[in-house]
C-alpha cells in the first residue's frame, strides 16, 4: 500500500502554479474532486497528501459502470483503480495532489465560504 513520501511532497510544493491554500485552508473548506475519466490509480496522491486524504482501489461497479465504452476499456487496462477520497473532510487545500497526478485527475474546489465573505 501507497503511503506518505515526503520528499516527492516537498519536490511538488515548489511547483509555481499549484492550487490551493498552501495548506492553510480550513478543513473541509475545499474538496479534492476526482475524475474517473483521466485517473489511472497511480497513487502519486496519496504519497503526497499530508492530510491522508487520499486512497486508490478498485473502481466501484457504479462508477464503473458510469464511464463511457472507451474510458471503460481504459480503465481495465489499467486494473480499475482510481483514488477516491475518503478523507476528504482533513483536504487543507495544499494543492499537492493537484500538481503530483500524473494523469491531471484532481481538482481542488472550494465548499465553504470564500474568506472574503467572512
Amino acid at each position: 500500500m501507497e503511503s506518505f513520501n515526503r520528499a516527492k511532497a516537498r519536490l511538488v510544493a515548489s511547483a509555481p502554479d499549484r492550487p490551493g491554500e498552501q495548506c492553510f485552508a480550513e478543513p473541509a473548506s475545499f474538496q479534492p474532486i476526482v475524475n474517473r475519466l483521466r485517473c489511472e490509480g497511480r497513487g502519486d496522491c496519496v504519497e503526497v497528501c499530508p492530510e491522508s486524504v487520499f486512497e486508490v482501489r478498485r473502481m466501484e461497479d457504479a462508477d464503473f459502470d458510469a464511464l463511457p465504452f472507451f474510458a471503460r476499456l481504459h480503465s481495465r487496462a489499467h486494473g480499475r483503480k482510481t483514488a477516491y477520497t475518503p478523507n476528504a473532510d482533513a483536504c487543507a487545500a495544499c494543492g499537492l495532489c493537484v500538481v503530483a497526478c500524473p494523469e491531471d485527475a484532481l481538482t481542488l474546489v472550494r465548499i465553504g465560504p470564500s474568506p472574503a465573505a467572512r
